[in-house]
């Protein structure tokens, strides 16, 4: 392997390592979340069709990617429902729930630099990603559409992380507020942790293994916040109970209170 690369953090919850400097959209009321349906068919044949093969190309020859445990979300697979993961790789996690889950299809829930890059917002739109408002202007339409996501039975996917951490091989402390869409939805909940295991003659070379856990449902008995806490807890202890399958370090992380 080459040298191991070494990267200083502070700050767990807002430290970001990946997406370089974007001026980022503005995602308000007026945003057009919903399509045509030109649009929509479009869409369809592009995260499905079109680009499938791609991905499932990429992440064997990249990675030699293996899900453990996708016969799991065969349980919910005529409902919608939501897939929290750990996020670790910039490409690589656009596509690895919708690999997993094909043929139903997967939406990402994602910042809105993500959509920002001119000439390439619209094609990132297609591929199944739905931009955070930049406003409370913007929250209703936001989640009118992930309520139509869910009532059409597709998954949607969501790194609570919020922030890419390249090989990062724990799982960062995150918030429960992203837990509140299947609460009030009454929805079940997949995670996903990609590990990084090491392989070949000299066990020098790298490959991911998701681990795929759930579904996890919402305790009715208890209030909407505590339902949220709940499930960010079942999740959060169950990745990181996955993450130490992790046995290679690409890049080493050191928390240092000096930057």
């Amino acid at each position: 392997m080459k040298e191991q690369r070494i990267i200083y953090y502070k700050d767990e919850l807002n430290d970001e390592f990946s997406i370089p400097k974007i001026e980022s959209r503005i995602i308000d009321e007026k945003y057009k979340y919903e399509h045509n349906f030109l649009w929509n068919i479009c869409s369809y044949i592009l995260q499905n069709v079109i680009s499938m093969p791609i991905k499932v190309l990429y992440q064997k020859i990249r990675f030699r990617l293996k899900y453990v445990g996708k016969e799991k979300l065969k349980e919910c697979k005529n409902q919608g429902y939501f897939i929290y993961a750990n996020h670790t790789q910039p490409f690589a996690d656009t596509f690895i729930p919708s690999v997993a889950n094909y043929p139903k299809r997967n939406f990402l829930i994602v910042n809105p630099v993500n959509i920002s890059l001119k000439g390439t917002g619209t094609l990132v739109e297609m591929l199944g990603a739905i931009p955070i408002p930049s406003n409370v202007a913007g929250m209703k339409n936001f989640l009118t559409t992930i309520k139509k996501k869910i009532e059409k039975k597709s998954s949607i996917t969501i790194y609570p992380e919020a922030h890419i951490w390249p090989y990062y091989t724990k799982i960062r402390p995150f918030k429960a507020v992203s837990f509140k869409y299947p609460v009030q939805l009454k929805t079940p909940v997949y995670c996903m942790t990609n590990t990084y295991q090491s392989y070949g003659k000299r066990h020098d070379k790298i490959k991911i293994v998701t681990y795929i856990d759930g579904p996890f449902y919402p305790n009715m008995k208890l209030s909407p916040k505590e339902q949220q806490q709940e499930l960010r807890d079942k999740v959060y202890n169950q990745m990181v109970e996955r993450s130490k399958n992790s046995n290679i370090e690409h890049i080493k992380y050191i928390k240092s209170n000096k930057l």
